[in-house]
């Protein structure tokens, strides 16, 4: 069959440009069409720089092409990126901390969701691929990262940097951490008002001697308040990592979570959205698979609000017997937990990768490559 320009222009014409109101070809994003017998090539320029928009668009045409136009057509979609330059203006910009080269938030609209939990995973397996990791445990009022490394009874030393004394984080798993609970006794509340706890982060992140760091993870408290702002205002973090379980009521802080990082005046990337307790696989039917907060709610929210998901994480009894005794899920070697913590940081690294690629920077950036993600620790 000899395909018509005319024709898959007019299908094309079905499909919705994000964020504009009109179709792909009335607003400009194609670009090009070249029909030749049964073969199609669309030249598609999109705004969105992620991969996970890219192939959307991809897919899209495609099938409304086989579906409007000739379901055999063989069809050829070249996608250009075209991201607008980002007004500095009014953008929360914080202070570069020397020897950092990507900060990463881990933030969730809502408690109980295993942030912390995901943020400690994120941290091991970052470390077991070769990189240099550090956690700030920013959860001031809840600080959960010392049970987790089993360094609860641990406390930072003081070392001279430089003619300055400086706090030397805890380490374990080679993993750097810092956190209020070193501070604190395990049955004593932090009633603090904002500024106090704000000024306690920045001791921990600017008076801390944290060396040479790939990754810093910070482990931010549920919701969207004052230590968010603190933090984003102290530190250029490179991205945002969102963690959700799938139930509604769970998805809907969620997507407040992603929006705060979105506002103007704070201008974050969000790296992508991770859903926790995504299904109940119990250990006598290890193929089984029950929804119990429901199904896929965090990856179909990752594709309306056009950011990556980076994969489901099942709710087992390990993880959270792992956590308790102070060794991450992510260290049971030779498992399918081990596995998913690695397919999870691999897709948190890829987009690290690309944003640092596509947009700005808010920092010096080093990593270009996926080479750190082999297991072998890098000289």
């Amino acid at each position: 069959m000899k395909l018509n320009k005319q024709d898959i222009l007019k299908a094309l014409e079905t499909i919705s440009a994000p964020g504009d109101g009109q179709n792909m070809v009335e607003s400009g994003a194609v670009t090009n069409v070249v029909t030749f017998a049964d073969e199609v090539i669309v030249d598609i320029t999109i705004t969105n720089p992620s991969l996970q928009a890219k192939k959307k668009t991809e897919v899209e045409i495609m099938k409304t092409i086989h579906e409007k136009v000739y379901e055999k057509a063989k069809v050829k979609v070249n996608v250009k990126v075209d991201a607008p330059a980002k007004s500095e203006a009014n953008v929360i910009k914080g202070k570069q901390i020397p020897g950092i080269q990507n900060i990463i938030a881990v933030a969730s609209g809502k408690g109980g969701v295993g942030k912390s939990t995901v943020t400690a995973n994120l941290a091991v397996t970052l470390a077991k691929m070769g990189f240099k990791v550090g956690v700030l445990d920013a959860d001031i009022y809840g600080p959960s990262m010392p049970i987790m490394f089993d360094v609860e009874l641990e406390r930072p030393l003081a070392v001279t940097v430089d003619g300055k004394s400086k706090m030397r984080p805890v380490e374990n798993y080679g993993v750097k951490l810092l956190s209020i609970g070193f501070f604190t006794k395990p049955d004593q509340a932090v009633v603090w008002r904002g500024p106090m706890a704000a000024k306690a982060l920045n001791q921990m992140i600017f008076d801390a001697a944290w060396g040479d760091l790939d990754f810093m993870l910070i482990d931010l408290p549920p919701g969207t308040g004052d230590i968010h702002l603190s933090i984003m205002q102290s530190l250029p973090i490179t991205g945002a990592v969102v963690v959700s379980t799938p139930q509604n009521v769970a998805l809907a802080d969620a997507k407040k979570g992603v929006a705060m990082f979105q506002q103007e005046s704070i201008n974050v990337p969000v790296l992508g959205i991770i859903e926790n307790m995504a299904y109940f696989t119990p250990a006598e039917l290890p193929e089984n698979k029950y929804y119990i907060f429901g199904k896929e709610g965090a990856k179909n929210l990752a594709d309306d609000l056009d950011v990556p998901f980076l994969g489901q994480l099942p709710l087992v009894q390990s993880i959270r017997e792992a956590g308790d005794v102070g060794r991450p899920a992510a260290l049971q070697t030779a498992t399918t937990l081990e596995q998913d913590f690695e397919k999870i940081t691999q897709n948190v690294v890829e987009e690290v990768v690309r944003r640092n690629d596509d947009l700005p920077p808010t920092e010096a950036i080093k990593i270009t490559t996926m080479a750190g993600c082999s297991a072998v620790n890098k000289k």
